[in-house]
């Protein structure tokens, strides 16, 4: 099945400018198998989502379609035929 990550501008010199990654994957393929892909043509980019234990880093957020992967089962979510995945540093400000 096919699915795009959607990447920010912060991370575009770890994938070589590029802003949607389009990846082939197995089907009923998790966010944290995608997210295995996605490094595994960019490894450059897992060092700045991932912490050193393998989980999301607490400033980066992921959302699959419109909902935010937190809430929608972690890296163990699963994803379906287009699902868009984007990752997003986190805002902060007073």
């Amino acid at each position: 099945m096919r699915v795009t990550v959607h990447l920010p501008g912060l991370l575009r010199a770890d994938t070589d400018g590029a802003a949607h990654v389009p990846l082939e994957v197995e089907e009923g393929t998790t966010l944290g198998e995608v997210l295995d892909a996605l490094v595994a043509r960019y490894p450059g980019v897992d060092r700045r989502i991932r912490d050193e234990q393998g989980r999301l880093r607490r400033y980066v957020n992921v959302f699959v379609d419109e909902d935010e992967c937190r809430t929608a089962g972690g890296l163990a979510a699963p994803l379906h035929e287009g699902a868009d995945v984007r990752v997003l540093p986190s805002v902060a400000g007073g």
